[in-house]
């Protein structure tokens, strides 16, 4: 297994998160978020709905604004844009919902953006439920199937075979428009899998620093790891099956 240390990715790049499938404890969207915050991404684009979401599975939502009015949020996926701190160049920032259709015309939409924004490299990001313990480290790996970026980054190659989600599409369109591509993913431990989970947005938001060798404003992020933890901590304690499968899985 390699440590990632090997080199930085340069060049504009696009970073893309989606609820739902690929994101356990909302770990990743939640990552990509905070990146939009700590960076002041400024919105490019949005995708329309109506054209990839059945909205009786990814459904609005309303609520009042701050004058009293009600409105109707959309499950819109955006496009933010920011600069490199160090650099000025771009990052592209994409969040949305796993779309419900059309997940073709869906990549192919983001990927138009990323070209519109000079971006050549896709960095997706997903969280999964895996069995591990909440009080280690949450296991981060980074994967490509370039063989140049295994190199350059020191990555893994991409050996998974099974179903995938949009994360494992858009990936699969911007090889074929011949962008470069890798995904990050953060391991969830899948008895505490409720969202949030800072701990796991933690993990990703550090290896994210760590490939693009930029340093992240954190705010109150690790706090809420520690919080989290301590809450669960506090769960096994009350819980004696849940205390022995933790201690097996340390």
């Amino acid at each position: 297994m390699t440590d990632g240390s090997q080199g930085v990715l340069r060049g504009p790049v696009m970073l893309a998160a989606f609820e739902g499938w690929n994101d356990a404890g909302s770990a990743a969207s939640q990552a990509l978020l905070h990146l939009v915050d700590a960076w002041g991404g400024e919105l490019v684009d949005e995708l329309d709905p109506e054209e990839y979401h059945d909205f009786q599975v990814s459904r609005p939502t309303v609520a009042f604004d701050e004058t009293g009015r009600r409105v109707v949020t959309w499950p819109v996926t955006t496009v933010h844009a920011a600069g490199r701190p160090s650099t000025g160049e771009t990052v592209a920032l994409v969040h949305g919902i796993e779309p419900s259709m059309r997940w073709r015309r869906y990549c192919a939409e983001l990927l138009d953006t990323a070209e519109r924004l000079g971006v050549r490299t896709i960095v997706t990001l997903g969280a999964l439920l895996a069995d591990v313990p909440h009080s280690r480290p949450i296991p981060v790996t980074a994967t490509s199937d370039d063989p140049r970026l295994q190199e350059e980054l020191g990555l893994d190659a991409n050996t998974y075979e099974g179903p995938t989600g949009i994360v494992g599409v858009l990936q699969h369109e911007a090889t074929l428009r011949g962008m470069r591509g890798l995904s990050v993913w953060a391991a969830v431990p899948h008895y505490v899998a409720h969202p949030p989970s800072p701990k796991a947005s933690l993990a990703l938001l550090v290896r994210i620093e760590e490939l693009l060798g930029e340093a992240i404003p954190l705010g109150e992020m690790p706090e809420d790891a520690e919080a989290w933890q301590r809450g669960r901590h506090e769960l096994a304690a009350e819980d004696a099956e849940i205390a022995e499968y933790v201690a097996q899985l340390e």
